[in-house]
């Protein structure tokens, strides 16, 4: 009842899995991924303990495809399983069982695994395939498996209509307060699954994105003015003050917006200039 992509992309850095469904909250039962490890998807009747199980096996040296053979091997329910699994070296590995509902089946290649059952046909796990091996290696991961996703979606993905979609990405740096967890944004109920998950992905990375050196602002000049302006507009400033008193009041803004992460003493982040100028309909 599911469509899903497991990847990792090209240094192995990051391990993901982004999957849609015409099923409530399907976001938190079909994925597992580990920094370092690797990622797997466990759908159709799903197997929860595959994901537990998956991981252990994979830090413990299996494969994808060892991986994927132990955890169906030892399941007496194996036919009603489909399964996706990549690990720390990219290998990957799919598995459909002969009583998932029509269509059903998956493709395997160098850091990928995809899969669906119940779905509108097989075009869907091929355009699913073509987008990931057309889009950028250079691109987020994250942006990579929803572009996959969005091809099986708009390919029909599953036949019964649409419900929920999610993004789980994990990394070796980079996730808020340390953790490993680059990504986890769910879709549980929506008639627009995946563009509310785009929707969701544009937020995240407004407020956990890294500020890019070579596009911040001098806060001096005309873009201090219009950002004193902005902030009195919002209630935080008014007149003039010096780039520190602007520092320490453009901080006190951000943090009741949560972009403090973008925030650059005695610059601006075009993004945080952005939402400003939206706060005020301004651009």
């Amino acid at each position: 009842m599911t469509f899903s992509i497991v990847a990792t992309n090209a240094d192995r850095s990051q391990f993901g899995v982004a999957v849609a469904s015409k099923f409530l909250a399907a976001g938190g039962i079909v994925p597992a991924a580990r920094a370092g490890v690797g990622a797997l998807a466990t759908q159709a009747l799903a197997n929860t303990s595959y994901k537990a199980d998956g991981l252990a096996l994979l830090t413990n040296g299996a494969n994808a495809q060892e991986t994927v053979d132990t955890l169906t091997g030892n399941d007496a329910q194996r036919e009603h399983r489909q399964l996706g699994v990549v690990d720390a070296q990219g290998r990957a590995a799919t598995y459909t069982g002969d009583e998932c509902g029509d269509w059903a089946g998956g493709v395997a290649g160098d850091g990928y695994a995809i899969q669906g059952n119940i779905l509108a046909g097989s075009r869907v796990i091929a355009l699913m395939e073509e987008a990931w091996l057309g889009s950028d290696p250079k691109e987020p991961l994250a942006r990579r498996l929803l572009a996959a996703l969005a091809a099986g979606d708009a390919a029909g993905g599953d036949k019964r209509g649409r419900q929920c979609a999610a993004l789980y990405v994990v990394g070796e740096a980079g996730g808020y307060g340390g953790e490993d967890v680059l990504v986890d944004l769910r879709v549980d109920d929506n008639e627009a699954p995946i563009p509310e998950l785009a929707r969701l992905l544009d937020i995240h990375d407004m407020i956990f994105g890294q500020p890019n050196p070579k596009d911040l602002l001098e806060l001096n000049g005309a873009v201090a003015e219009e950002v004193r302006s902005l902030l009195g507009a919002q209630g935080y400033i008014a007149g003039g003050v010096t780039t520190t008193e602007l520092d320490r009041v453009l901080a006190s803004w951000a943090g009741m917006e949560n972009l403090e992460m973008r925030l650059v003493p005695g610059h601006l982040d075009p993004v945080v200039l952005e939402h400003l100028r939206r706060l005020n309909n301004v651009g």
